[in-house]
Order: C-alpha cells, then sequence, then structure tokens
C-alpha cells in the first residue's frame, strides 16, 4: 500500500482497559493513546463489536454522529467511564462498517462534546486516522540519511480520505509523553497525546481541521519527570518575538520563476567566476524612520536591497542568519528554528519572493548558517525531551564557554541528520545558492577556547573532534552531490588544512574558506601611521606564502566593525583626506589582491559609526563627496573585478599571480600583476602606501604595450587629489627587477592604480 493512503485505523485487538491503565489516559501518562482511544474491535456480550473512546477533560456528555451518503444522520450517546471526560460508544448496528481486513471511512464519525456550563464542541477524531510514517521513513531516520526529514517531521497540512488536517511529527526518544498544544485544543495536553513509533522515538498525530496558521507547541512529559512545552524543531514558521510558537505554513505555494538561474547554477564553475559579497544584516540596513522606524520586509527589500546591490556591481548577497531567533542582539547567531525564516521580516513566501528577485536580477544568495551551538532557551532544542538529546550532556564537550550556548552532538545519527536535511532545505526549497558556515574552528577543536581539565580528548587522546569533522565532511559531500553548484564558505579562522578541498582528498569538502588571516594583517598593516608602514611590510606580503593552499574569500565583515573596533574608516590613520585615501586604498589593494571579496553594508559609504542592530546605514553620506566617492570607488571596483578575467579567473592558482615589486619597504610601494586563462588578460597594480607623491617611479612589467590606467583611487571623481598618469604609460625595453619591460609612473599619495596591458 502507499504510504500516503489510509490504513485501517481500528484496532482489531480486543481491548478491555484497566483502571490504572484509564487513569493513564485520562492523565496523559500513556505513551500510545491510540492503543485505546478511537474505534476498535472488540467482544462484548459474545460480539465483536466496534467501540469509540472520545476523551476530552471536563465534558459532561459526548455523542457520535454519522452522516451517511444519503445525508441521513445517525447518533448515539455515549457511556461516561471516566468523571474527567473519557467515554465510550458502541457503533450502532445501522452504521455501515467495513470488515476488520479491509479499510473503513476514516471521515465516518464526529464527535460531539457537551460542557457542564452548557458549551458544546464538535469535533473529528484524531485518533480515527493512522500513522503517515511509514516504516522505510523510520528506518532512514535511525540511519541519519533521511535528507527530507524536513518533509516529514514537523507540521504538514495533509488530506486522508478527503479530510484536511495538520500532520504533526517530533523526535523525542526519552519522552513519556508528547501532545500537540495550542488554541484548538485550549493549550491542554491531555486532549492530542501522540502516537509512538516504535523505538524510534518518533512521535505522529494527524489533527483533522487544522490549517495554515495554526500556532502551536509541542508539551513533552519526560520518563524522568521533565515537563515542558517546545516549539516545532523542524517548524516552518514562528511567532514573532517575544512569542516563540510554532506556526503551520504551507511552504510549497511560491510560483518560482528562477529557472533558468537554477539550471545556470548548476553549470557554473564558481571558482572562475567573479564573486563579490555585500553583506547585510536585513533588521537595519535600512528602516522606516517615517512608520515608527520599523524594519523592511522581505518584499521591501526587494524592491530596495536588490537595485541598490546590482547597482554597485555586486555578484551575491550575503544575509547574516535569517533563521528564527529570540534575541534581535545575537543578530540571528543563536538560532532556534532553524527550518523557519524570521517572522520580523515577513512570510516564508515573501522570503521566497525576495530569492528569487534576487536570481532574476543575476545576484546570487549566500545565507549565514549556524550549527556549531545553539542557545539554551527553554523552548528551544535544549534539554528538548527532558535529556541532552541534541547537546552533549558533558558541559566539557556540550556547552560553548565563549558564547553560553549548548553544542550539537555530532556523533548522534539523528542529530547529524536534523543538521544536514536543515542545510539542504534551504539549498532546496528557498532556492538558495550557498551557505556560510559559522564558527567552524569551535566545531573543529575539542579544547576550543577551553584551559586544561576543561575538555576531554578524543579517543586517540588529540583536541580534533572527530565527530564534528566526520559531520562536516559528510554535509559537504551531500549538499554537492544533491545540489552541484550549490556553494558552502567556513568561516574557520586556524590553519586547520584542505578546509576548501574536497573530502576524498582529505580535505572537509567546502568550495571556500574566509582567509582571516589576510584580514587581521591588512588592517593592522593599514591601521599604521605610514612613517611606521616600512617597518611592517611584511604584513602585505606574507598573505601571498599561502594565499593558493585554500580557496579563500577576503572578508572585511560585520565582526570587523563592532564592539570598539571602530568602523573601518575610523580604523585609518591621519586627518580626514588620509583616512578617506587610506580606505580607497585598502579596497583597492583587496580588489587586486587573489581571492573572492566580501564587505559588509555601510562600509562602501565610509560610515565613522559601529554597527548596531538597532539603526540603519547611514545613507545621507551620499550628500557627501568624500563618501559619496567611496561608494562610487567601489562600485567601479566591482564591475572592475566582473569584467577583467584577469582580476578573478586564476584567484586560486600561482598562474594568476605575479610579483613586480615586492621588496620597496623603504618607500611602502606594492606592485603585482594579475592574470586570466588567456595569457593576453594582465592586470599590474601598483601600491603606494605613504601619502607622498613619487613621480618618477620605475616598475618592471612582463610584457611590451601600452598599460592604459583602468582605475586610480586617487582620482578627483573618488574625492582624491587627481595625481595620475594621463591615461596610461607605454613599456619601455628598459630590464627592470628580473623583467623585460619596465613603465615609468608619477604614483598618486596613499592610492593604487590598475593599468590594463594592450600588447602592440
Amino acid at each position: 500500500m502507499p504510504p500516503n493512503e489510509p490504513r485501517s485505523s481500528i484496532s482489531t485487538t480486543p481491548l478491555d482497559a484497566s483502571r490504572s491503565e484509564i487513569e493513564r489516559i485520562v492523565r496523559a501518562e500513556a505513551s500510545d493513546p491510540f492503543q485505546y482511544l478511537g474505534p476498535h474491535w472488540i467482544e462484548r456480550g459474545g460480539q465483536r463489536v466496534v467501540v469509540i473512546r472520545g476523551f476530552r477533560p471536563s465534558a459532561a456528555e459526548m455523542t457520535a454522529e454519522w452522516l451517511d451518503p444519503k445525508s441521513v444522520s445517525t447518533a448515539a450517546m455515549a457511556e461516561q467511564i471516566h468523571e474527567q471526560g473519557l467515554f465510550e460508544v458502541v457503533v450502532p448496528s445501522q452504521v455501515s462498517v467495513l470488515r476488520e481486513d479491509q479499510e473503513v471511512a476514516l471521515a465516518s464519525y464526529r464527535l460531539k462534546f457537551k460542557f457542564p456550563d452548557g458549551n458544546t464542541l464538535e469535533t473529528l477524531d484524531a485518533y480515527a486516522f493512522p500513522p503517515l510514517l511509514t516504516d522505510y521513513d523510520l528506518y532512514l531516520s535511525g540511519e541519519g540519511t533521511h535528507y527530507q526529514k524536513y518533509e516529514k517531521l514537523g507540521a504538514h497540512v495533509r488530506e486522508i480520505a478527503n479530510v484536511s488536517g495538520v500532520h504533526f511529527g517530533v523526535w523525542a526518544p526519552n519522552a513519556q509523553r508528547v501532545s500537540v498544544v495550542g488554541d484548538f485544543n485550549l493549550w491542554d495536553g491531555r486532549v492530542h497525546a501522540m502516537r509512538l513509533r516504535g523505538e524510534t522515538g518518533i512521535w505522529e498525530i494527524f489533527i483533522p481541521g487544522l490549517g495554515e496558521g495554526t500556532v502551536y507547541k509541542f508539551e513533552i512529559r519526560s520518563r524522568f519527570g521533565f515537563w515542558g512545552l517546545k516549539s516545532d524543531p523542524y517548524g516552518f514558521s514562528a511567532e514573532k518575538r517575544p512569542n516563540n510558537a510554532s506556526v503551520v505554513v504551507d511552504i510549497d505555494k511560491h510560483q518560482w520563476k528562477d529557472a533558468a538561474w537554477l539550471a545556470n547554477r548548476a553549470e557554473r564553475d564558481w571558482l572562475h567566476s567573479p564573486m563579490s559579497i555585500y553583506e547585510v544584516h536585513l533588521g537595519s540596513w535600512q528602516r522606516k524612520s517615517d512608520d515608527g522606524d520599523r524594519w523592511l520586509i522581505y518584499r521591501e527589500l526587494a524592491d530596495e536591497l536588490i537595485p541598490y546591490v546590482s547597482a554597485m556591481g555586486y555578484t551575491h548577497v550575503e544575509l547574516l542568519p535569517i533563521m528564527e531567533h529570540p534575541l534581535d542582539k545575537s543578530w540571528g547567531y543563536q538560532t532556534v528554528g532553524y527550518f523557519a525564516v524570521t517572522s520580523r521580516f515577513g512570510t516564508p513566501e515573501d522570503f521566497m519572493y525576495f530569492v528569487d528577485r534576487c536570481h532574476q536580477e543575476g545576484l546570487g544568495v549566500i545565507l549565514d548558517w549556524t550549527p556549531a551551538h545553539f542557545p539554551r532557551d527553554a523552548h528551544g532544542l535544549a534539554f528538548f525531551d527532558g535529556t541532552h538529546l541534541y547537546e552533549h550532556a558533558d558541559p566539557r564537550k556540550g556547552a560553548h564557554p565563549d558564547w553560553g550556548t549548548l553544542v550539537f552532538n555530532y556523533g548522534r545519527n539523528e542529530v547529524q541528520n536534523f543538521l544536514v536535511s536543515n542545510a539542504l532545505f534551504w539549498i532546496e526549497k528557498y532556492h538558495v545558492d550557498g551557505l556560510r558556515v559559522d564558527a567552524v574552528a569551535s566545531m573543529l577543536y575539542l579544547d576550543y577556547s577551553r584551559k586544561a581539565g576543561e575538555w576531554i580528548p578524543n579517543q586517540y587522546g588529540g583536541r580534533e573532534n572527530l565527530e564534528a569533522i566526520g559531520f562536516l565532511k559528510h554535509l559537504n559531500e551531500v549538499l554537492h552531490t544533491r545540489n552541484p553548484g550549490a556553494l558552502t564558505i567556513a568561516e574557520e579562522s586556524t590553519s586547520w588544512p584542505a578546509v576548501s578541498r574536497p573530502a576524498y582528498l582529505g580535505g572537509l569538502g567546502f568550495d571556500l574558506k574566509w582567509n582571516m588571516g589576510w584580514m587581521n594583517d591588512t588592517l593592522r598593516y593599514m591601521a599604521n601611521d605610514p612613517i611606521h608602514r616600512k617597518y611592517h611590510h611584511n604584513d602585505l606580503t606574507f598573505s601571498m606564502i599561502y594565499a593558493f593552499t585554500e580557496n579563500f574569500i577576503l572578508p572585511l565583515s560585520h565582526d570587523e566593525v563592532v564592539h570598539g573596533k571602530r568602523s573601518l574608516i575610523e580604523k585609518m590613520p591621519g586627518d580626514d583626506w588620509q583616512k578617506f585615501a587610506n580606505l580607497r586604498l585598502l579596497f583597492s589593494y583587496m580588489w587586486a589582491h587573489p581571492g573572492k571579496k566580501l564587505l559588509f553594508m555601510g562600509s562602501e559609504l565610509a560610515m565613522r559609526s559601529e554597527f548596531w542592530e538597532e539603526s540603519a546605514v547611514e545613507w545621507e553620506l551620499q550628500d557627501s563627496p568624500a563618501h559619496r566617492g567611496v561608494q562610487q570607488l567601489l562600485a567601479d571596483l566591482n564591475r572592475l573585478h566582473v569584467g577583467e578575467a584577469a582580476l578573478h579567473e586564476l584567484d586560486f592558482e600561482w598562474a594568476g599571480f605575479e610579483w613586480l615589486e615586492v621588496s620597496d619597504a623603504a618607500n611602502s610601494v606594492l606592485s603585482f600583476a594579475r592574470r586570466g586563462q588567456n595569457t593576453d588578460d594582465l592586470v599590474a597594480i601598483v601600491c603606494n602606501l605613504t601619502p607622498v607623491i613619487r613621480p618618477d617611479y620605475r616598475v618592471g612589467v612582463p610584457r611590451a604595450g601600452y598599460y592604459r590606467e583602468v582605475l586610480n583611487s586617487d582620482s578627483e571623481y573618488y574625492w582624491g587629489s587627481g595625481v595620475g598618469n594621463d591615461g596610461g604609460v607605454r613599456a619601455e625595453p628598459i630590464p627592470w627587477n628580473g623583467k623585460p619591460y619596465s613603465i615609468l609612473l608619477r604614483l598618486p599619495p596613499l592610492a593604487a592604480i590598475y593599468f590594463k596591458c594592450q600588447p602592440d
């Protein structure tokens, strides 16, 4: 029988419950109330009859009513068998009931309860419906390979035997009883206790009559005395904070229009393509100050953010976590609802619309994803079924010392399955193009941020978290196999080897890795007064020693402009003119350096204030020539990055880079060439990191030709001083620094110049 076909809901086991068993039903302590409630065949008076047992706390009467195909109603009054509202009725002989070995009409009756105050309740019987999860579902779940588990657990609008309702499923292996509660049952866990599926730890129930918009939680009673209300780990939507219940929603209604994008994504080689990422916190990119200083919703962001990012020339937008989280100040990094788009900015369909619009405008979408830890909030995953289910029990492995959060138990099949299916969920259901995995370093090391005695070595006595390593490899293998072209990006801050190499070669399997070393060295160098930079020249050159050991992204992210670190413009030394010149120089050097690019919102406007989640980007800065000049420079850098193959095709290969002048620390000048796959594609970059104009500075170049000046960060167009080379120079046959030709330049102060070689 197909899994979605209704099976007989009538128990064929004679069942005459003892008083103690009835008490367990009434107190909601029974692990499988379906064995007693609902329709059952029993022996009574020497005959096989069908009885229906119904329970509604405090009800005084129950009537069962059948409606046959001729619209003839048959009703029967039930006998009360417990004063708390438990009833039993024998199905009248005139009601047609099929043989025991056949299916029955599940919706053939309704229960009507009457209460002492005169109120009545009419409902279909949830205990008349069969289980929907198949044995194969349960097997894959236990094995940890049910990669679309989100389609089985959680809350799903279904139609069973022409009856619409919601199917609920949850994993809670150490629970004595699990119930679905909400306004529909007055949040009473005795009403809709779920069915336990054998020894799998999975509970399920189909509740007829419910639909989209239903607010619910799981009430869990543990075998060990714990009782709690939990949001749905697989819930697709949640209430807006401070409320935290889950909300039933159908996420399959959006009509996608990005088929061409997805087809192209599957074939595209992102490693050899341009990638310039605009990192955004949706709650503070822009606000409606004329409407209570509110956030923009996803559809408004589609109208405002997408045109701006496109006009700036970025290829991707990366969003700080948009999964549901209770605290605004966490920026989403303390995720509770891993499958729920945060309701702060709209509905799941609203977010699908945003992603769809991005793709139609040629923008990729990357989401920050947090599998390294989760918060302790009582309604979340912590101590879920009265035990440490998702986290390790021992705090030396299960508690994160830096963030006060909990660490996933990566060695547990079901936990791995939860996280892998979650990663696939965002790629496959929301069409996002990649996941940036947060805090990977904290996953890889058992002693991360821990002192001696505060961590447990692995089975070989080492500090490596073998279970987390296995999880990351498995995640990347499954994701890339199922979704060619989708990207995984590691925020990994140590020197762990081969992070962005395939698992079959011994790597972790990520596509890209944030280059935190480059970021730290470069910002430290740029903070120096130019007069001292000659003593720190190696801070800029050191990155090329390891530049091609990984597929790197160069990040200047939100982490660098918060918590007293100051904004990028305020990190720069000197007076205001020098600050802006230094910032333009930093961006120009960054866009020329091998690696993909990432910049946090507001930095393109040289915002002076740090990132704060309760304020917006200071868009009024566009009225300032100095700030607007930085913005325009970044737009031009992005266009060059996309348009010049030499600036992106060989980001991860030595063939794409060549030093022209690496050792002129005395003058703080650095020059190098970038190449494309076509040997004719060559761009030379010269950086003068002091505020001194150098009028006759010779740079060796590898070939003859005219070197056209395609970008000068000191241009008056960017609020610079306008020092340049009259549009370009011709190479002379004068060998220099081991190169057969050279060009004589006028270097502007605190500036970078890009030259495109046009061979004779």
